[in-house]
């Protein structure tokens, strides 16, 4: 985790990982569906801003989420869904440890 020292960015994380904790709630349907082309902008969403915002490992995992779409590895992606919910719990509990949710 290398979360910016930009203040506007750390007063929008919080919410950040809530939203994308509600979002992921989706993937498992997305998968059932084999619904690539959703799948390929949530993971190409999750890259972009995970990135912004210092979580370098979880914006990895959706670099890789866009590539196993394109080769329709539907399992390995649902697989991935837990560990990104994980992922994101560790986020939320690290925030309030360090003072970044009151």
């Amino acid at each position: 985790m290398n979360i910016p020292d930009d203040p506007f960015i750390q007063e929008l994380l919080p919410e950040f990982v809530d939203t994308w904790l509600n979002d992921l709630e989706q993937m498992p349907l997305l998968v059932k569906e084999k619904n690539s082309d959703d799948i390929y902008r949530m993971a190409h969403t999750l890259k972009g801003s995970c990135y912004q915002f210092g979580l370098n490992e979880i914006g990895d995992m959706g670099v890789e989420i866009m590539g196993l779409s394109k080769e329709g590895k539907w399992e390995v992606i649902g697989d991935m869904h837990p560990k990104l919910v994980k992922s994101f719990q560790e986020v939320k509990k690290y925030l309030e440890e360090n003072g970044f949710i009151s």
